[in-house]
């Protein structure tokens, strides 16, 4: 199976179940914190190949909830400014499978890319999960 280098934030409920289904499948996974890694424009670009600037962005972020960033109308080095100044904008996870890469966890397009064994591929694991006894994520 692939080692997958998987930029979450810690203590998400979704970066832990989006772990938990790649090991479930066999894949071995090697964690890496989102907020505190040392971020280039150029570096992070390469995660969002051919996805459009407003697919980039993590809308469970304080900055993008209270308005104070507009994802759509926003230029790709301006995303990328901001998403460096502020590592909450990133949209997570962001995972690396030797040269190949990819932002967020579409079920169907990761179980297409490295095998999800038996998952179901109907759940949505990009949208903060939120329980009872996590109302709201640290950090959205």
């Amino acid at each position: 199976m692939a080692t997958v280098i998987f930029y979450e934030k810690p203590g998400c409920a979704s970066n832990a179940r989006q772990k938990q289904m790649l090991v479930a499948a066999g894949h071995q996974v090697i964690a890496k914190n989102l907020l505190t890694e040392a971020w280039r424009p150029e570096t992070l670009r390469a995660f969002f190949t051919g996805l459009p600037v407003r697919d980039w962005f993590n809308y469970s972020a304080p900055a993008i909830k209270n308005r104070e960033i507009d994802p759509g109308g926003l230029s790709g080095e301006a995303a990328l400014a901001f998403m460096v100044a502020q590592p909450l904008l990133i949209r997570r996870p962001l995972m690396q499978v030797g040269d190949t890469l990819m932002a967020g966890f579409d079920l169907p397009k990761v179980d297409a890319w490295l095998g999800l064994a038996s998952a179901d591929t109907s759940q949505d694991l990009q949208s903060c999960a939120k329980t009872a006894a996590q109302p709201t994520c640290r950090h959205e």
